[in-house]
């Protein structure tokens, strides 16, 4: 219970690039599309990707959306940050990141996903237009370079 309400820890600047969580030193990401590939033979992948963010969490920046940078309508991964450790700005929509952990699918909730929902500040007409459960690839994040 106590871990839960420590603060976040502040990023770490080096080289031009924030470093959240624990830091990466050796980048060896594979793209959006290879992980994609990867994950329908695999229950789970632990790996780093590339990737372009689409949303972040507007109460703390406990989540955020990534998309393939040239291809911003097509697949997302919703991402996490291990044991609450770190929290993302919350205006780096639009940035890229590489986010290194593991990648598995999960379904998710409609309460869950009417939650998430309201964190990215969606309209309440938005909200209750979700009502079927949804299949995602999540990814738990143990560190995160924004670049």
């Amino acid at each position: 219970m106590i871990s839960a309400c420590k603060k976040p820890a502040q990023p770490l600047e080096e080289n031009g690039y924030k470093y959240f969580g624990e830091k990466i030193d050796k980048v060896e990401a594979i793209s959006f599309n290879d992980l994609m590939s990867k994950i329908e033979t695999q229950d789970s992948v632990y790996t780093q990707v590339e990737a372009q963010v689409e949303a972040v969490c507007q109460t703390k920046g406990c989540w955020m959306n990534l998309v393939d940078a040239n291809n911003v309508e097509g697949a997302s991964i919703f991402v996490k940050f291990k044991d609450y450790g770190f929290f993302m700005p919350k205006d780096i929509a639009g940035q890229k990141v590489i986010v290194e952990g593991v990648a598995y699918k999960e379904i998710t909730t409609v309460d869950e996903l009417k939650h998430y929902a309201e964190d990215e500040g969606l309209s309440q007409e938005e909200i209750d237009a979700i009502t079927e459960p949804e299949e995602e690839l999540k990814f738990m994040a143990n560190g995160v370079i924004l670049l």
